[in-house]
């Protein structure tokens, strides 16, 4: 499921494919390659209703989104996530007090890394000073293509390692969620190695 779940998001953020296929189309590619004939749609419906409902943090990603908050930067997730499940699981997430809006692909028109999404985001937020935002994000062909495009600096998140490709050179690279705090923040380094 992962590698057929995995390709297909891929293709999304390609433009080669839209959520709504994509979402019914990977239960039908799992179904063929197991061999099970059942309701790709149907199975998909369930698929969504359960994983709306769990919000499973990385360590460090509150403390994370905590101090940053609480040193005056302003935080916001963007995602080309399914738009009902993204909404449950951040309504179920200690992260939604941080967190100041919700950008989500389905609802904004536009995705992930055509940078309109990035345009219609940073004006949402009133954020005029593109040298003052960053993207922070683990996906090279969205997250980190998308920004380069929009022209905003880009954090790739990377803690198994891998590099960028050279088209694909992200402002910074973090391993950690501590790096990341480090870079968005360095005025908060000492503060959050006092808490950690």
């Amino acid at each position: 499921y992962l590698e057929i779940n995995r390709a297909l998001w891929s293709a999304f953020d390609r433009g080669e494919v839209e959520e709504d296929s994509l979402t019914v189309e990977r239960f039908r590619r799992l179904g063929e390659r197991l061999g099970r004939s059942a309701d790709p749609a149907a199975m998909n419906r369930r698929y969504l209703d359960h994983l709306g409902e769990c919000s499973v943090l990385l360590p460090g990603a509150e403390e994370l989104c905590r101090t940053l908050w609480e040193a005056g930067c302003r935080l916001a997730l963007a995602t080309n996530g399914v738009a009902r499940v993204q909404h449950a699981r951040l309504a179920g997430s200690p992260l939604a007090s941080y967190l100041e809006r919700l950008f989500i692909s389905g609802e904004m028109g536009t995705r992930k890394p055509e940078p309109a999404f990035f345009r219609a985001a940073l004006s949402a937020m009133g954020a005029e000073d593109k040298s003052r935002c960053v993207m922070v994000g683990d996906g090279l062909g969205s997250d980190v293509k998308g920004a380069l495009r929009a022209g905003l600096d880009v954090i790739w998140f990377a803690p198994g390692g891998g590099t960028a490709p050279a088209e694909l050179k992200p402002t910074y690279t973090a391993r950690s969620l501590e790096e990341i705090g480090h870079i968005v923040c360095p005025n908060t380094s000492e503060y959050i190695e006092r808490r950690s």
